[in-house]
């Protein structure tokens, strides 16, 4: 890893700082390869547009309600990204505009994300989520479960969903060494993915781990992709 990378991590913590100053901080120190996913969820248009203003084009948000309610307020430019647990009946909201759905945890979420991109003449990126985490309150595919659905007529038959990688969270600690192993079982999942179900294909590119706590290790770890909000916008009251 970059010697600057650690250097960096050594300044003022960012929770200090305001919006823009955090924003510019993780952006500094984040390697070029790792796309910033700035989650946005219960945080106003204003917010948005600050981080906007600054060069960001990637948001994160976990409710379908508030993802449709934002949406039409700001910039078409934006690449939204579903980042929470998506019910099959709120598919028909987003799927008009999403960019990627990061949290496709079934066969039958799927088939609903392909119905509702066939009917919006669109194809929907996901990734599949994953259970790497030790608490029961996550959601997510064990690889068992993954491979099965990857294997099945059902997944082959769907023209218009595009699987661009996996996503998962770790569990909510601080034994750090803990982090780093469920990462690492993350991007192990990838990789034998990638070599049984996605040889040869380039979009299946993706690792979205890591959040405000724990995504330097993320990165260390194999990331492309991080999902902050709070190290960003500060915490939520």
């Amino acid at each position: 890893m970059d010697i600057l990378f650690y250097l960096c991590l050594l300044i003022q913590p960012v929770t200090t700082m305001g919006i823009e100053e955090n924003y510019r901080h993780i952006r500094n120190i984040l390697p070029v390869s790792v796309h910033l996913v700035s989650v946005s969820k219960n945080r106003d248009v204003n917010d948005i547009m600050t981080l906007y203003r600054n060069g960001q084009r990637i948001f994160g948000e976990n409710k379908a309600q508030e993802l449709i309610t934002k949406q039409p307020l700001l910039p078409s430019d934006i690449q939204w990204h579903f980042i929470g647990h998506l019910q099959t009946n709120k598919v028909k909201y987003i799927a008009p505009f999403i960019h990627l759905i990061e949290s496709a945890d079934s066969i039958h979420l799927l088939s609903e994300i392909n119905r509702q991109a066939l009917k919006n003449q669109r194809i929907i990126d996901c990734l599949l989520q994953m259970y790497i985490a030790s608490e029961e309150t996550k959601f997510g595919l064990t690889p068992e479960e993954a491979a099965v659905i990857l294997s099945s007529p059902e997944y082959k038959s769907m023209t218009n969903i595009r699987i661009r990688g996996v996503m998962g969270m770790a569990s909510l600690t601080e034994d750090h060494d803990r982090i780093r192993k469920e990462f690492r079982m993350l991007k192990d999942t990838f990789t034998h993915l990638h070599s049984t179900f996605f040889a040869g294909i380039e979009s299946f590119s993706d690792i979205s781990m890591g959040m405000s706590g724990d995504w330097t290790i993320a990165v260390e770890e194999g990331a492309t992709m991080v999902r902050i909000g709070s190290a960003i916008f500060g915490e939520r009251t």
